[in-house]
Protein backbone atom coordinates (compact mmCIF):
# COMPACT_ATOMS: atom_id res chain seq x y z
CA UNK A 1 0.00 0.00 0.00
CA UNK A 2 2.86 2.24 0.59
CA UNK A 3 4.39 1.64 -3.09
CA UNK A 4 1.03 2.89 -4.08
CA UNK A 5 0.62 6.12 -2.33
CA UNK A 6 4.32 6.88 -3.10
CA UNK A 7 3.73 5.66 -7.17
CA UNK A 8 0.55 8.14 -6.93
CA UNK A 9 2.19 10.79 -5.59
CA UNK A 10 5.21 10.82 -8.11
CA UNK A 11 2.79 10.30 -10.64
CA UNK A 12 1.13 13.88 -9.79
CA UNK A 13 4.54 15.08 -9.01
CA UNK A 14 5.49 14.84 -12.64
CA UNK A 15 1.91 15.96 -13.84
CA UNK A 16 2.38 18.91 -11.83
CA UNK A 17 5.59 19.43 -13.41
CA UNK A 18 4.93 19.21 -16.56
CA UNK A 19 1.72 21.31 -16.44
CA UNK A 20 3.66 23.94 -14.48
CA UNK A 21 7.35 24.04 -16.47
CA UNK A 22 6.63 22.15 -19.28
CA UNK A 23 3.88 23.42 -21.16
CA UNK A 24 5.28 27.26 -20.41
CA UNK A 25 8.87 26.29 -21.83
CA UNK A 26 7.57 24.37 -24.42
CA UNK A 27 5.07 27.77 -25.46
CA UNK A 28 8.07 29.84 -25.55
CA UNK A 29 10.33 27.56 -27.29
CA UNK A 30 7.48 27.86 -30.07
CA UNK A 31 7.14 31.88 -29.91
CA UNK A 32 10.86 32.18 -31.09
CA UNK A 33 9.86 30.78 -34.92
CA UNK A 34 6.70 32.48 -34.37
CA UNK A 35 6.68 35.46 -32.76
CA UNK A 36 3.21 37.11 -31.61
CA UNK A 37 1.98 39.98 -33.45
CA UNK A 38 -1.14 42.46 -32.75
CA UNK A 39 -2.95 43.99 -35.54
CA UNK A 40 -5.13 46.76 -34.54
CA UNK A 41 -8.19 49.72 -35.68
CA UNK A 42 -9.11 51.90 -33.74
CA UNK A 43 -11.74 54.44 -36.47
CA UNK A 44 -14.47 55.10 -37.46
CA UNK A 45 -15.98 54.24 -34.46
CA UNK A 46 -14.21 50.90 -34.49
CA UNK A 47 -11.67 49.44 -32.23
CA UNK A 48 -10.71 46.40 -33.40
CA UNK A 49 -8.07 43.77 -32.50
CA UNK A 50 -6.43 40.61 -33.54
CA UNK A 51 -4.06 38.35 -31.84
CA UNK A 52 -1.81 35.57 -33.11
CA UNK A 53 1.36 34.15 -33.88
CA UNK A 54 3.54 34.41 -37.18
CA UNK A 55 5.34 31.88 -38.48
CA UNK A 56 7.92 32.35 -41.51
CA UNK A 57 8.07 31.23 -44.53
CA UNK A 58 11.62 30.35 -44.88
CA UNK A 59 11.66 29.11 -48.07
CA UNK A 60 9.45 26.73 -48.14
CA UNK A 61 5.74 26.20 -50.10
CA UNK A 62 2.91 27.40 -48.18
CA UNK A 63 -0.32 26.90 -49.30
CA UNK A 64 -1.33 23.28 -50.17
CA UNK A 65 2.12 21.85 -48.61
CA UNK A 66 3.14 23.56 -45.24
CA UNK A 67 -0.58 24.51 -44.74
CA UNK A 68 -2.93 22.09 -46.99
CA UNK A 69 -5.97 23.24 -48.44
CA UNK A 70 -9.53 22.34 -47.85
CA UNK A 71 -8.39 21.46 -43.84
CA UNK A 72 -8.97 23.68 -41.60
CA UNK A 73 -6.10 25.90 -40.05
CA UNK A 74 -5.80 27.77 -36.95
CA UNK A 75 -4.41 30.91 -38.76
CA UNK A 76 -1.08 31.79 -37.79
CA UNK A 77 1.14 29.19 -34.81
CA UNK A 78 0.61 28.43 -31.23
CA UNK A 79 -2.39 29.41 -29.79
CA UNK A 80 -5.39 29.97 -32.32
CA UNK A 81 -5.99 33.81 -33.79
CA UNK A 82 -7.99 35.96 -31.41
CA UNK A 83 -10.21 38.87 -32.80
CA UNK A 84 -11.81 41.22 -30.80
CA UNK A 85 -14.25 44.00 -31.65
CA UNK A 86 -15.79 46.27 -29.42
CA UNK A 87 -18.40 46.92 -31.90
CA UNK A 88 -21.03 44.75 -33.43
CA UNK A 89 -19.89 44.11 -37.04
CA UNK A 90 -21.34 43.07 -40.14
CA UNK A 91 -18.79 40.63 -42.09
CA UNK A 92 -20.08 39.48 -45.40
CA UNK A 93 -23.95 40.13 -44.13
CA UNK A 94 -23.71 38.14 -41.02
CA UNK A 95 -23.67 39.61 -37.83
CA UNK A 96 -21.34 39.56 -34.93
CA UNK A 97 -21.49 41.08 -31.84
CA UNK A 98 -19.34 42.71 -29.40
CA UNK A 99 -16.46 40.08 -28.30
CA UNK A 100 -13.78 37.69 -28.63
CA UNK A 101 -13.64 34.98 -31.05
CA UNK A 102 -11.52 32.58 -32.88
CA UNK A 103 -10.26 32.59 -36.54
CA UNK A 104 -10.39 29.82 -37.97
CA UNK A 105 -10.05 29.81 -42.00
CA UNK A 106 -10.17 26.21 -44.85
CA UNK A 107 -7.45 27.66 -47.00
CA UNK A 108 -8.17 26.65 -50.71
CA UNK A 109 -6.10 27.80 -54.33
CA UNK A 110 -9.00 30.02 -55.28
CA UNK A 111 -11.08 31.23 -52.34
CA UNK A 112 -11.03 30.62 -48.10
CA UNK A 113 -13.33 30.13 -46.05
CA UNK A 114 -13.24 31.95 -42.68
CA UNK A 115 -14.96 30.88 -39.31
CA UNK A 116 -15.36 33.35 -36.26
CA UNK A 117 -16.01 31.01 -33.24
CA UNK A 118 -17.22 31.91 -29.76
CA UNK A 119 -14.73 29.23 -28.14
CA UNK A 120 -10.80 30.61 -27.55
CA UNK A 121 -9.17 27.22 -26.66
CA UNK A 122 -5.65 27.18 -25.06
CA UNK A 123 -4.30 25.74 -28.15
CA UNK A 124 -4.98 25.52 -31.82
CA UNK A 125 -4.01 21.89 -32.13
CA UNK A 126 -4.05 18.62 -30.73
CA UNK A 127 -0.71 17.48 -29.28
CA UNK A 128 -1.44 13.97 -30.11
CA UNK A 129 -2.34 14.44 -34.03
CA UNK A 130 1.20 15.90 -34.36
CA UNK A 131 -0.21 19.43 -34.90
CA UNK A 132 -1.89 18.33 -37.78
CA UNK A 133 -6.30 18.61 -36.33
CA UNK A 134 -7.40 21.83 -34.70
CA UNK A 135 -9.15 21.91 -31.64
CA UNK A 136 -11.64 23.85 -33.50
CA UNK A 137 -15.61 23.21 -32.39
CA UNK A 138 -17.46 23.60 -35.79
CA UNK A 139 -21.01 24.12 -33.55
CA UNK A 140 -20.03 27.15 -31.84
CA UNK A 141 -19.02 29.00 -35.12
CA UNK A 142 -20.93 32.18 -35.61
CA UNK A 143 -20.75 31.89 -38.83
CA UNK A 144 -18.70 30.65 -41.86
CA UNK A 145 -17.83 32.73 -45.24
CA UNK A 146 -16.21 32.47 -47.77
CA UNK A 147 -13.54 35.15 -49.91
CA UNK A 148 -11.20 35.15 -52.72
CA UNK A 149 -7.12 34.60 -53.09
CA UNK A 150 -5.33 37.40 -54.72
CA UNK A 151 -2.10 36.32 -55.67
CA UNK A 152 0.85 38.72 -54.92
CA UNK A 153 3.71 38.87 -57.28
CA UNK A 154 6.48 38.60 -54.39
CA UNK A 155 6.23 36.54 -51.57
CA UNK A 156 5.75 37.80 -47.60
CA UNK A 157 8.33 36.08 -45.32
CA UNK A 158 6.05 36.00 -42.32
CA UNK A 159 2.48 35.32 -41.83
CA UNK A 160 0.64 38.91 -41.66
CA UNK A 161 -2.80 40.00 -39.93
CA UNK A 162 -3.65 43.65 -40.89
CA UNK A 163 -6.23 46.11 -41.48
CA UNK A 164 -7.03 47.70 -44.87
CA UNK A 165 -9.20 50.73 -45.28
CA UNK A 166 -9.76 51.44 -48.57
CA UNK A 167 -13.28 52.91 -49.32
CA UNK A 168 -14.50 49.91 -47.57
CA UNK A 169 -12.36 48.22 -44.45
CA UNK A 170 -10.67 44.83 -44.26
CA UNK A 171 -9.40 42.40 -42.58
CA UNK A 172 -6.35 41.05 -44.26
CA UNK A 173 -4.55 37.83 -43.70
CA UNK A 174 -1.08 37.37 -46.27
CA UNK A 175 1.42 35.01 -46.03
CA UNK A 176 3.69 33.75 -49.42
CA UNK A 177 2.37 34.78 -52.61
CA UNK A 178 -1.28 34.91 -51.03
CA UNK A 179 -3.76 37.35 -49.84
CA UNK A 180 -7.09 37.05 -48.48
CA UNK A 181 -9.32 40.30 -47.61
CA UNK A 182 -12.07 39.79 -45.27
CA UNK A 183 -14.94 42.60 -45.63
CA UNK A 184 -15.71 44.21 -42.65
CA UNK A 185 -18.80 46.94 -41.71
CA UNK A 186 -20.57 48.23 -38.69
Amino acid sequence: MKILRWVLIILAALVLLFVFVGMPYLKEQTKKNSPERVATYSENGLDLEVKYSSPFKKGRIIFGELVPYNVVWRTGANEPTTFSTKTDLQILGNYLPTGTYSLWTIPGPENWKVMFNKKVPDWGVTLISGGRETTRDAENDMFQVEVPVMGLDKPVESFTIDFEDIEELYLTLTWDKTKVRIPIRQ
